[in-house]
């Protein structure tokens, strides 16, 4: 592995794969991905299968972070003290469980203490 590691939102991937500039500082690093991410990436209701593919390959290219019991209860913790969608509180909890900063675009993630947080420009 070079550069740093980090997990990234499904909205970051989405902007890379749009070629948005707002991605372009973190190029040079490592992808990590939680498995609700790969879900949402692939689970788009009328997705053509070459957008498919596209965005297969990309996952292909990040690491992926398998929900296990540990995730679970950091994302119960989240649940708990905040008012986030449970999909975003399981990446959040997949960031905390791998030490990892959390790029997004979504502002609603601000709401987690203790997550290492950075916020990409829409």
């Amino acid at each position: 592995m070079s550069g740093s590691n980090f997990l990234v939102d499904t909205n970051f991937l989405i902007y890379l794969l749009n070629g948005r500039n707002t991605v372009t500082p973190y190029l040079n690093n490592n992808f990590f991905i939680s498995e609700i991410t790969e879900m949402e990436m692939l689970g788009v209701k009328g997705l053509t299968s070459e957008i498919y593919k596209i965005r297969a390959a990309l996952i292909e290219n990040c690491y992926l972070v398998t929900f296990n019991s540990d995730i679970k209860e950091i994302a119960i913790r989240i649940k708990q003290q905040t008012t986030i969608k449970l999909p975003d509180a399981i990446v959040a909890a997949s960031a905390m469980y791998m030490s990892l900063p959390l790029v997004t675009a979504d502002k609603s993630f601000s709401k987690i203490f203790g997550l290492d947080l950075q916020l990409i420009k829409v």
